[in-house]
């Protein structure tokens, strides 16, 4: 009752197969890049030292950010006074 209904014929072959003119270019494969233990161990501390660069600042504006609503906290009491 709710299985889908599929096609009978399956689409036809598109009428125009694109050949080339030119023969297909030699691929030169990619120089071989090994990587080993030394440069995921430098991988792994360059990130560890951006991600606490990174909290270092995002807690530096944090702090002054508050500093600044308590500065102006107590100049408005100061004005009022």
């Amino acid at each position: 009752m709710f299985l889908p209904k599929y096609p009978d014929n399956p689409t036809p072959p598109p009428a125009h197969t694109h050949a080339p003119a030119d023969p297909m270019p030699v691929r030169r494969s990619l120089p071989l890049v090994s990587i080993d233990q030394k440069t995921v161990v430098a991988l792994v501390v360059g990130g560890v030292v951006l991600t606490a660069l990174l909290a270092a600042v995002a807690f530096t504006a944090i702090s002054v950010a508050v500093a600044a609503v308590v500065l102006r906290s107590l100049l408005r009491e100061q004005h009022r006074r």
